[in-house]
């Protein structure tokens, strides 16, 4: 476990700055909004705030606060942050991100996870958070060999943990980590108190009757997974069959690394306007700026191209492998793909906690992070004892 501390040399931000002042704009269509992508006028305005006016040593600053690492695990180096609780009896909870998401998303959560007593929570609820990053994402670099999807990273997680001194610990993930947190309880069931998630997909499998009588809440996001796989999806085919193709644009343009991800953050909040409805600007920039800096475009996307076969899978409604760990399920209902019950519980029948916010998107860290914050807490509460 050597020490680590993010330090991006200032080379990088002027050529940033540089390239972003040199963009070569496409042209646009008049009239089609948001129909057809991000439209060129949000972007150029977009652009010139990362520009001229986002802060990235501010951002770093943040992330530094607290104690990284780098260890090498299977092969792969991987980035963690480690924010230890105060509280001696708190519980150790791995938060996973997913795409495109970073360690960075968590800022507004560590403090409420790890230090409740200081947050006017109650410390019995203190949890020690280990924030990693997935292989070939940011700080986790360079990604050496393929084959990391979910169940490996998975497995390094565990270890991570074992290497931490973590013996049994609670586990955390949104987006893809929501799949990586889920096979650790599949992987280690025996360390795992419970997995707690953001995120979890839920696909018809044609069986007969199998969505009779379902409502018109439910149905509504049936029909929100039909447009996600007819129109939104594009991003997803394109990282998962050809991420090496996508790299050489991503990692060359910062306005294009840009405009790929801000894109996400309005398209998979039903209540944005633009991205900025949904999360803090300068928070979206740092994880924009984290891809660009980093130079991970490419290694993120491959863990698309890794999981490929498992999505398949899921979307022909086949069930995955057994899982025995108590589930707690976080339902945001602007999110892009809300879950329908009664298909999460054909899949993942170990459910004890479901619970429907009045409000947020995909990125509930970011977006609602006192509402995520209390979910946790109250997930683990009666799991924190050994069962």
């Amino acid at each position: 476990m050597r020490p680590f501390r993010v330090d991006i040399p200032e080379d990088d931000l002027d050529d940033l700055r540089s390239r972003l002042a040199r963009t070569r704009w496409p042209d646009e269509l008049p009239g089609t909004a948001w129909t057809r992508g991000i439209p060129l006028g949000y972007v150029r305005e977009l652009a010139e705030h990362w520009r001229c006016r986002y802060d990235w040593r501010s951002a770093e600053a943040a992330l530094n606060r607290h104690p990284q690492f780098l260890t090498e695990i299977d092969g792969a180096t991987i980035h963690v942050l480690h924010a230890e609780s105060p509280e001696p009896d708190a519980l150790p909870l791995v938060a996973t991100h997913g795409w495109p998401g970073s360690v960075a998303e968590f800022r507004d959560v560590i403090g409420p996870l790890t230090d409740p007593r200081a947050h006017g929570g109650d410390p019995a609820d203190a949890f020690h958070l280990v924030v990693p990053s997935i292989p070939g994402f940011g700080f986790s670099r360079p990604l050496r060999t393929p084959g990391w999807n979910a169940r490996r990273v998975a497995g390094a997680w565990a270890e991570l943990m074992r290497r931490l001194g973590y013996g049994r610990f609670a586990a955390h993930g949104g987006d893809a980590g929501s799949v990586v947190s889920l096979e650790l309880g599949r992987a280690v069931p025996d360390r795992l108190a419970g997995v707690h998630v953001s995120m979890l997909l839920t696909f018809p499998s044609g069986a007969a009757g199998e969505l009779d009588g379902l409502g018109g809440r439910d149905r509504e996001r049936l029909a929100r997974l039909a447009r996600f796989e007819a129109e939104l999806s594009g991003y997803m085919k394109l990282q998962s069959t050809r991420p090496q193709t996508l790299a050489y644009a991503l990692t060359d343009s910062p306005a294009g690394q840009l405009a790929w991800i801000a894109e996400r953050f309005r398209e998979w909040n039903y209540a944005a306007g633009v991205p900025e409805d949904a999360v803090d600007r300068d928070h979206m920039l740092t994880t924009v700026s984290i891809y660009w800096l980093t130079a991970t475009a490419g290694s993120a996307a491959q863990h698309y191209y890794e999981g490929a076969e498992d999505l398949r899978r899921a979307a022909r409604g086949e069930p995955p492998p057994p899982l025995t760990v108590p589930v707690g399920v976080a339902v945001f209902p602007d999110d892009v793909l809300p879950p329908v019950r009664r298909l999460a519980e054909r899949d993942v029948p170990g459910i004890t906690r479901w619970t429907e916010f009045e409000r947020g998107g995909h990125f509930p860290a970011m977006e609602e992070p006192d509402a995520l914050v209390g979910d946790i807490r109250a997930f683990f509460r009666p799991l924190r004892e050994e069962r």
